[in-house]
């Protein structure tokens, strides 16, 4: 537990509590009261607030140009692809496995998901599996590959090129574990976003709640880095950090949020999340007290955008924005990087720019779907 605090916390010192929460506890830590607001027009951090501000409106822009990777190999031919999933109940790692789907149709290929359920031992099962299916290349679909370090042998042994989807915090190649390449955005613009997105709507005055699934190091990472970009504002204040495994959220964060609402009350006024589906299952509770949908708590989903975020967002309940992944782009990614591996070129390395995407900037849509890779990859593969 953090003490508690009659005055504002200091920037240091809630980092270092933040940090020391990260690395061991599991459930809610709570800062304590929360101090006096300093109030909107006297925010608490103004070089801060300035600096989110701008940074907020450069992300929620919606007309930035393709600008990933515009020459490579043609196309090769008859290759198939297995995409081990973390767990289909992940949005997320479901969303990119459509735009894999979409872009083996276009390249030509085969593709075959397998489930691994949101365990160890069903991840290290459906890893088994696809190596045993001896595939042109296997997809790390959002769990550690830690996890699977026999399977990971076992496809390297055996010549199989594997590719993360947030697999490992970095984007690019990777060597422990040796993957050709991890697709992700980088986590350390989405971390800032999502934070900078609550300093600049706040004005620099919020009482936060931090979601996250400590199990999966790229999780866990993200939401150690949105705790430290929030201490840079002295009016900001972290109110408990809950780590509740993806697998569980849906019977866990129902309870953890009435906990919080009893605990908090309207002290509570903004969340964070490094999942969006967290919010799915807050909603039903925060119905349940009386919660107005585009009311505070206001939520940002640090990942993944899928559609179901944006129809709370889009229809303001108990969601306000989200830093979505290109899901169907990043599928596109994959088999591009695969087509390189099979054609001994090196990954690209490419990393999608930050957005956020708010109900005002989204005009209705369920996704982010930034214009310009479907044709760009066409040109490069030749189709």
């Amino acid at each position: 537990m953090y003490p508690n605090r009659k005055t504002a916390l200091r920037a240091a010192a809630l980092l270092a509590a933040a940090v020391a929460v990260i690395g061991g506890c599991q459930r809610g830590v709570t800062t304590g009261e929360r101090s006096p607001s300093t109030g909107p027009s006297s925010p608490g951090c103004p070089t801060t607030l300035a600096r989110a501000k701008a940074a907020v409106q450069q992300a929620e822009n919606t007309n930035a140009r393709w600008n990933g990777p515009t020459s490579g190999p043609t196309a090769v031919s008859g290759k198939t692809v297995v995409y081990v999933a973390q767990t289909m109940t992940n949005p997320g790692v479901a969303g990119v496995t459509n735009g894999v789907a979409e872009a083996t149709k276009v390249i030509g290929w085969n593709t075959r998901v397998i489930d691994g359920q949101g365990t160890p031992a069903g991840l290290q099962a459906a890893l088994s599996e696809a190596v045993a299916l001896r595939p042109s290349g296997i997809v790390i679909g959002g769990f550690d590959p830690d996890l699977t370090s026999r399977q990971v042998a076992q496809a390297d042994a055996a010549h199989i090129p594997l590719i993360g989807w947030h697999a490992v915090e970095a984007p690019g190649p990777s060597r422990r574990p040796k993957l050709f390449s991890n697709i992700t955005s980088k986590v350390q613009d989405v971390a800032k976003a999502s934070a900078d997105w609550i300093i600049a709507r706040s004005d620099g005055d919020a009482g936060v709640v931090v979601f996250t699934d400590a199990s999966i190091p790229f999780a866990r990472s993200k939401s150690e880095l949105i705790t430290r970009e929030l201490t840079t504002c002295s009016g900001v204040q972290l109110l408990a950090y809950e780590n509740i495994p993806i697998p569980d959220a849906g019977s866990r964060t129902p309870q953890e949020v009435s906990s919080l609402l009893s605990r908090f009350s309207n002290t509570w006024t903004y969340s964070v999340a490094i999942n969006d589906l967290y919010f799915a299952d807050a909603a039903p509770a925060l119905r349940a007290a009386g919660k107005q949908g585009d009311a505070a708590p206001f939520n940002i989903g640090a990942g993944d955008g899928d559609p179901s975020a944006f129809q709370r967002i889009n229809s303001g309940q108990f969601q306000a924005a989200t830093v979505p992944e290109p899901l169907t782009e990043q599928g596109w990614q994959i088999i591009d990087e695969f087509n390189r591996a099979f054609s001994a070129k090196p990954a690209t390395g490419y990393t999608a720019p930050v957005h956020i995407a708010t109900a005002a900037n989204s005009h209705g849509t369920t996704t982010w779907d930034p214009a310009g890779y479907r044709e760009a990859y066409r040109r490069i593969w030749g189709r």
